[in-house]
């Protein structure tokens, strides 16, 4: 229930309350408020016993469409794209591949260099002579 609120928002309530109620009324503020709270969760927990009794098996039937809201509530854009394009493998997102990629880029992006010396370099961009044709890409083609 305090989930939400540090120390320091605790410390500045419990001072506060100090301050307001006074030392000889804290004590039986205190004992009000818990029993106050632990009444509303009976209260919380005997209507949703009474509503499962009333309702049986088709109890269970309405929670399911609740359920399926809530997790869809927690959906966030990265967690709709892992789990249908992806398949639930994250691994492209967060950028932990099993093997590391062959090549890498210098801090320019541009040049290429390989990573593994058994890894041939891929060619250089540079100007291509007067009649010379470009290479050709099987893969790409």
């Amino acid at each position: 229930m305090f989930g939400n609120i540090g120390w320091g928002e605790f410390m500045v309530l419990l001072v506060a309350a100090l301050v307001i109620l006074g030392p000889e009324r804290l004590p039986g503020a205190v004992s009000w408020v818990t029993k106050s709270l632990r009444q509303v969760r009976e209260y919380a927990s005997g209507a949703s016993q009474q509503l499962k009794d009333e309702l049986g098996p088709e109890f269970e039937d309405l929670r399911k469409p609740l359920s399926d809201l809530n997790q869809l509530r927690g959906m966030t854009p990265r967690a709709v794209i892992t789990k249908h394009l992806l398949d639930g493998d994250d691994s492209i997102l967060t950028g932990n591949f099993d093997k590391p990629s062959p090549v890498s880029f210098d801090k320019s992006g541009t040049k290429a260099v390989s990573a593994d010396p058994s890894t041939p370099a891929p060619p250089q961009n540079k100007p291509l002579a007067n009649g010379e044709r470009p290479p050709i890409d099987l893969d790409a083609t």
